[in-house]
């Protein structure tokens, strides 16, 4: 067939086009081929010895031999995790500096801080949901309530007998008791304790009424007969306590401050597919065996291990109904 002139001087332009997707195709692939490049950097925003740590450290000596490149843990805790998250979000954006924390980092601090030194959606990009650590309402065994809702009747008549439990200002327990007394008309004070565990020691040993705890935390306190759940915290109720109602059926939905979660990040502009190249290592190494075993059911940790599109869809959902709770408290975070 003979070519007009216009023909040929289309033909033209779309060569170039063709060859701009075909390099972009090889460059995608090359970078999912050849990462990781160098060593990699986990970064976690808490003190060693935690729960985060210890995954992060899991991660570090199971990956390592699969990418053959040593992957160190870094510590660094302090200012509500603002110290560790800034690392990572002004690292060169290559895929090699990761984050692992908690769902505070992404989903309260934005809301509770005014001037964050980095920007969650920009400089951070979200890899996997890891693990989830379901939370429950819980009461010492002196209070007489036995479900959220007698809870709120037992408040109302006399909040002066009731105290909370905190780990500091905007924790969840924070959150949850002072949205409470918000909506129910309520007027429970708040004990801040320096973690979850000393709060948890302070209803078990009677000094504090209640609080809001990771269940795995507070099973073997509740089977001691040492304190007791009131209620689940999320959409569903738990396995080991199938006879404790949600705050969702209890009534009282539109102040559920949602699970605990611990979560990867890159830092935000890394190639855009190396955050499912990770999270597919990530899954396989905690899908089964010692690190399964050991680092997630042992904890009583919940197995997630979500994709990268799954992660964004869940921050942006939760982001959204805690920004209302902390309207609606008027909390505001302490560094």
């Amino acid at each position: 067939m003979i070519k007009t002139k216009g023909e040929t001087k289309m033909q033209r332009y779309r060569l170039p086009a063709t060859i701009v997707i075909a390099a972009l195709a090889l460059c995608t692939a090359a970078s999912a081929q050849t990462f990781p490049s160098k060593q990699v950097r986990i970064v976690v925003p808490y003190a060693p010895g935690g729960g985060i740590d210890a995954i992060a450290r899991a991660i570090a000596t199971g990956l390592g031999p699969k990418w053959g490149q040593s992957i160190i843990v870094e510590n660094k805790p302090g200012a509500s995790t603002f110290l560790g998250t800034t690392q990572v979000a002004k690292a060169t954006a290559d895929g090699h500096t990761l984050l692992l924390t908690s769902e505070s980092t992404v989903v309260s601090n934005p809301y509770l801080f005014d001037n964050l030194p980095y920007d969650v959606r920009r400089d951070l990009l979200p890899v996997s949901l890891l693990v989830s650590l379901p939370q429950m309402v819980v009461a010492s065994t002196a209070v007489p309530a036995r479900s959220a809702a007698e809870l709120v009747e037992l408040a109302r008549k006399d909040s002066s007998k009731l105290n909370y439990a905190s780990y500091g200002s905007g924790s969840l327990p924070h959150i949850f008791f002072e949205a409470l007394n918000k909506t129910a008309g309520t007027a429970i004070a708040q004990a801040p304790y320096k973690g979850i565990i000393p709060a948890v020691a302070a209803i078990a040993g009677g000094e504090v009424q209640l609080t809001l705890v990771g269940a795995s935390l507070a099973r073997p306190q509740i089977a001691s007969g040492k304190i007791k759940p009131l209620a689940v915290v999320g959409g569903a109720r738990l396995t080991a306590f199938p006879d404790v109602a949600t705050l969702t059926e209890s009534g009282f939905a539109e102040i559920d401050p949602g699970e605990s979660w611990f979560g990867l990040f890159v830092t935000g502009g890394s190639p855009a597919d190396i955050p499912a190249r990770i999270q597919k290592d990530v899954a396989e190494l905690f899908s089964a065996g010692e690190m399964h075993e050991k680092h997630v059911m042992g904890r009583g940790l919940t197995p997630v291990f979500s994709t990268p599109e799954a992660f964004a869809k869940r921050i942006a959902a939760e982001s959204a109904g805690m920004e209302k709770l902390i309207k609606l408290t008027g909390i505001k975070g302490e560094q």
